[in-house]
């Protein structure tokens, strides 16, 4: 990766925490640029933590999606865009019912251009009064990316009928895909 974030193939990746992972990843397959995204986990201190560490709460990882987009079709900013719109990023440690650190908000960034690209959306949105409350999300370097389990990729697309999908990940698709529906994956 170069000092801009930018892969030797031209793509550009984007670490993002928001809650539970299977959320962020069913929404981000959905968007125009964006090549692939991977649930898994970041910040924390055990290295090659299952799901069962993580959602113990003692590792100090966050549910993440690991996001390859193409930069020429979709730029950072609208990653960032989507990200702010789908979960409350002014909660601290929850999103919702899901509560402890790693459902944290978080960007973790690849690059300076990333870190000033996030720190300006979290301006623009806190002078925009978009949130009732401050936001809390963290912004720090990308550390180390562990891949989640098999049965957790693609999770919402295969488990559609599943309780939590239907009442926590489908909401929240439906609102990205109305909010976003000229950004849309054909």
């Amino acid at each position: 990766m170069s000092a801009e974030g930018v892969n030797m193939d031209g793509r550009e990746t984007a670490t993002l925490g928001g809650g539970c992972f299977w959320c962020l990843e069913a929404v981000y397959e959905g968007l125009q640029g964006v090549i692939s995204v991977e649930s898994g986990y970041c910040g924390g201190e055990t290295r090659n933590p299952t799901y069962e560490d993580v959602c113990g709460g003692e590792t100090g990882h966050a549910e993440v999606v690991r996001v390859i987009f193409d930069p020429a079709e979709i730029g950072y900013a609208d990653i960032l865009d989507v990200f702010f719109a789908i979960h409350d990023p002014t909660t601290l440690n929850a999103q919702g019912n899901d509560v402890g650190t790693q459902y944290r908000s978080v960007v973790y960034f690849h690059s300076l251009a990333q870190k000033s690209a996030a720190e300006a959306a979290i301006r623009r949105l806190t002078e925009a009064k978009a949130y009732a409350r401050p936001i809390v999300t963290e912004i720090a370097p990308a550390p180390e990316f562990y891949g989640a389990e098999q049965y957790h990729r693609q999770y919402f697309r295969n488990n559609q009928r599943q309780p939590y999908c239907q009442y926590v990940v489908s909401p929240k698709v439906a609102k990205f895909r109305k909010q976003f529906s000229g950004r849309l994956k054909k």
